[in-house]
């Protein structure tokens, strides 16, 4: 890829580039990207440009498929969940969150268990986004990047439902871990926008509040 003046332009992160330098190159056109990634490329181009523009990171290309589009995002989702996993282990220990819960009404079972059982939740946490990634590598439902069966496109509706608990125990539970890492990734917003834009999950299941700013630090800080 080369800019208007000639010099070339080089889309990856170099030995020895600063953590403030990755991915500082310019945005390529989506109808330029000529990969079978070219999605998940404007995707997390998308992300890098704006987190907090959810609506634009969500707004579909003309032409492209919904089921692959619905598919990446999931993917993404994923992907950036495990940061969330990742901060949550500082505190979300077997010994105190002993049952994957939200509020005192919402106790989940894990499903990656031969029979699905109670969990702590950071194992809950840890099995769901491990079985998340084996579906959504699955050579068997989702061979292709560029064009998904219908069938496997009707899978996507559980992943969320069971990645969605992660974020109600966060904030439930340990708040201020969840509005510093949604303060900076507006992942949890961007998440409940897609659910509800594709209809993946019911609205009463949707349970963690979404301020009218989009900023967490409106919700009040105490846990519940």
């Amino acid at each position: 890829m080369k800019m208007a003046d000639g010099a070339p332009i080089f889309r990856r992160n170099r030995t020895g580039t600063k953590a403030q330098d990755f991915c500082r190159w310019p945005d390529e056109p989506f109808e330029e990207m000529d990969s079978t990634l070219a999605v998940q490329q404007y995707i997390q181009q998308t992300i890098r440009r704006d987190p907090s523009n959810y609506e634009f990171i969500l707004t579909m290309p003309d032409a492209q498929d919904e089921g692959v589009w619905k598919y990446e995002h999931l993917r993404q989702f994923c992907m950036e969940l495990n940061g969330l996993a990742v901060r949550l282990q500082e505190e979300c220990h077997p010994q105190t969150c002993t049952q994957m819960t939200a509020t005192e009404q919402w106790i989940f079972l894990c499903a990656a268990h031969k029979t699905p059982k109670e969990c702590p939740a950071i194992d809950y946490t840890r099995h769901t986004l491990d079985g998340a990634a084996c579906l959504l590598n699955s050579n068997k439902y989702f061979p292709s990047r560029v064009s998904i069966k219908e069938s496997s496109v009707a899978k996507l509706g559980s992943v969320c439902r069971r990645v969605y608990r992660i974020f109600s125990h966060a904030f439930f539970h340990h708040r201020k871990i969840f509005c510093a890492f949604e303060s900076e990734t507006f992942l949890c917003r961007r998440f409940t926008c897609f659910v509800e834009k594709y209809k993946l999950m019911l609205s009463m299941n949707l349970i963690v509040p979404m301020p009218k700013s989009g900023l967490f630090s409106e919700v009040e800080d105490s846990e519940a």
